[in-house]
């Protein structure tokens, strides 16, 4: 029996995402599932074990009736992913395509922005953001800063926030650009040829061959930015489930509710960015 292409490529990848399905099932889809179970519940710890109560809903209407914190960590953490994750793609895209040329140095300039990945994990980003290090750069000396804080706020505010995010966006591009890199790689010299000598300059081969060929890795690039940075330990609905988690009087339960209320804005966010990005296939007729 022969196999298409299509069917050997996807079996292919389903062998390449096998390790990764065993062990999210093993280590991870019982405390996944256990959570949201414990979210419903009130837990209490006794002599016998953990004993729980039903509460249905409650915890959920408590994040955002009764907690004074939750609802503002929760709005600036989603506007900060939503205005955060463009602002990386595209620059992740820009220095991918200068990175892709011919270069002195090229290497050593690869290196140089994908080292803060390297670098800055863990306990040490953890540390910098603590601080204030990601503010080495104040965008408040410039002419432009100034410039926008004049203008009316709506308009002024994702370019204010893209200023005051500069060095925040270079530590979360490091992956990105080496995605794009492999993607612009694989992009044949001779397709540039073909359109210098019909004539295309630099901005039309960038809108009808570059960035439609890279669009498989801009999808990719940017589920993975928002996942990024939606797991990011200092973000503040990340600090709001750590500090509950230990609550004396709903331990356990109040942590679980808010992580699959962040957990289900992060999963819309992901449907909104798949929806706009991928690309339609046109009906046969």
């Amino acid at each position: 029996m022969r196999i298409s292409r299509s069917a050997r490529k996807a079996i292919a990848g389903y062998v390449y995402i096998m390790p990764w399905i065993i062990g999210f099932l093993l280590f991870t889809a019982f405390p996944f599932f256990y959570s949201l179970y414990l979210s419903f519940f009130h837990v209490n710890f006794t002599v016998s074990g953990i004993e729980t109560e039903y509460v249905g809903w409650k915890y959920y209407i408590y994040a955002f009736r009764n907690d004074t914190a939750f609802p503002l960590n929760f709005s600036n953490t989603i506007i900060n992913i939503v205005l955060s994750t463009p602002l990386v793609v595209i620059f992740a895209l820009i220095v991918a395509i200068l990175l892709n040329r011919k270069l002195h140095a090229r290497t050593f300039f690869r290196l140089l922005y994908f080292l803060p990945v390297v670098i800055i994990s863990g306990p040490v980003i953890s540390e910098l953001v603590t601080n204030n290090a990601a503010s080495i750069v104040d965008p408040r000396r410039y002419f432009i800063y100034r410039f926008f804080l004049m203008i009316p706020n709506t308009i002024s505010y994702p370019f204010l926030y893209m200023f005051n995010n500069l060095v925040l966006i270079l530590w979360f591009s490091g992956v990105q650009i080496l995605f794009f890199l492999a993607g612009l790689q694989k992009i044949s010299s001779s397709i540039y040829e073909a359109a210098q000598i019909d004539g295309a300059n630099d901005w039309v081969i960038f809108w009808k061959i570059t960035l439609p060929l890279v669009r498989p890795f801009v999808i990719v690039n940017t589920i993975y930015t928002i996942v990024d940075l939606a797991s990011f330990a200092n973000n503040p609905v990340n600090t709001s489930i750590t500090q509950h988690m230990f609550d004396i009087d709903k331990p356990y339960s109040y942590s679980s509710a808010l992580s699959w209320i962040y957990f289900a804005a992060v999963m819309g966010i992901l449907g909104v960015a798949y929806m706009l990005l991928h690309e339609r296939r046109k009906k046969k007729i």
